[in-house]
């Protein structure tokens, strides 16, 4: 099983935080990746000026992805353009077949796509954010475009439209846009998930920080200065996203397309969400929230506070959304999470109300709708 080269013969910025698993895991892996391959000095002086017109590093992130691979990587490769790509995927060592669906994707296309294939799985010796320890530092591009690889892009003009929009506006560091949500059966979901904005606009940085509804991690393309040296609350986050939106802040303006031009599946076995409803789900939930609180406050301390209203405001939110999760009503009625509450659907509100009023016959109701559908799958 081959290794692509990494180059990180030293500490990646990533590591250099107070995560000294991530820490000792980048040192590990950079040697383990090096010794893969050694290209002559020849070679890699031919590489660098071949890869010196690559506009965009589109980064792949993939666990136990093998349905779904190969529909990324194709439209990935579909992308109208008139630029070079590099697609940097990480397999995390799957078992599920994926990494032979990658291999034959990569030699078809040798010079675009260039995976690390694992052997040993990284995120659990405590590697939480892959994107920054393992692809941020091979991209040459001047955008990077982020996925997972359970996700895939649905517009074949996505990345010119950021990248045209990026190129005329050298102020925006971030462009992001809204996502159809499908589950794992590929029917729709609630399209408001994936949809922070009612209209393409221009986003300020204070808007960033304090956003109410998640974005789409396959809509990401930053420019690669903001990701070169990565700052300890990005490092520690139990997520890639949100720490990636405050960098984002911290650089400039950003822009929103409001057109779903990404698919994002929901709820796939062995995602990050699905994870989390595993186990002691309340705990996990407490967890998740106390780690947000303090990538906020990093972020605050980090930028001098200038965004310290927003940053409050947000972690605020947060734990009204942990609120929300673990069903505490009387932190979700509180007469200050009254705005957090109006955020949420019509829908959302509707059925957490009849879950407080009727806890009984809403317990029921669920029994009987999980009953029929497992009926229907059977």
């Amino acid at each position: 099983m081959s290794l692509y080269p990494v180059d990180q013969n030293a500490v990646h910025p990533a590591s250099a935080g107070k995560n000294p698993a991530q820490q000792d895991a980048v040192k590990r892996n950079s040697a383990e990746a090096n010794a893969a391959q050694h290209p002559t000095e020849q070679e890699q002086a031919g590489s660098s000026a071949f890869a010196s017109d690559i506009l965009v590093s589109v980064c792949v992130v993939t666990y136990n992805h093998g349905k779904y691979i190969g529909t990324c990587l194709e439209h990935i490769l579909k992308q109208q353009r008139d630029f070079r790509i590099e697609i940097l995927i990480h397999d995390d060592a799957s078992t599920d077949g994926a990494q032979d669906v990658i291999r034959a994707w990569q030699k078809r296309y040798p010079d675009i796509i260039k995976p690390i294939l694992r052997v040993e799985n990284q995120y659990s010796q405590g590697i939480t954010n892959i994107s920054g320890a393992f692809n941020f530092p091979r991209a040459v591009g001047k955008y990077v475009a982020l996925t997972d690889g359970d996700d895939y892009w649905c517009d074949a003009h996505k990345l010119e439209k950021q990248v045209q929009y990026m190129e005329t506006h050298p102020n925006c560091g971030f462009t992001f846009h809204s996502a159809k949500v499908v589950n794992e059966d590929g029917a729709l979901v609630n399209g408001a998930l994936m949809r922070p904005y009612r209209t393409s606009r221009v986003v300020k940085p204070e808007e960033l920080v304090d956003k109410a509804v998640g974005s789409p991690f396959a809509s990401f393309l930053l420019r690669r200065e903001i990701v070169e040296k990565l700052p300890d609350y990005y490092v520690d986050c139990p997520v890639g996203d949100r720490p990636l939106e405050l960098m984002a802040a911290n650089f400039g303006e950003s822009y929103y397309f409001d057109e779903p031009m990404s698919v994002y599946r929901f709820g796939i076995r062995g995602s990050w969400t699905e994870t989390q409803m595993s186990g002691d789900y309340v705990e996990k939930q407490r967890k998740y929230a106390a780690d947000m609180w303090k990538m906020y406050h990093r972020f605050d301390e980090e930028t001098a506070g200038r965004f310290h209203a927003a940053c409050e405001h947000a972690g605020r939110r947060v734990e009204f959304l942990t609120a929300v999760n673990i069903r505490d009503f009387d932190v979700i009625y509180q007469a200050e999470n009254a705005e957090f509450l109006q955020e949420l659907s019509v829908h959302d509100r509707f059925f957490i109300g009849f879950e407080h009023r009727f806890p009984r016959l809403y317990q029921g109701l669920r029994r009987l709708r999980s009953a029929d559908r497992k009926k229907r799958k059977e």
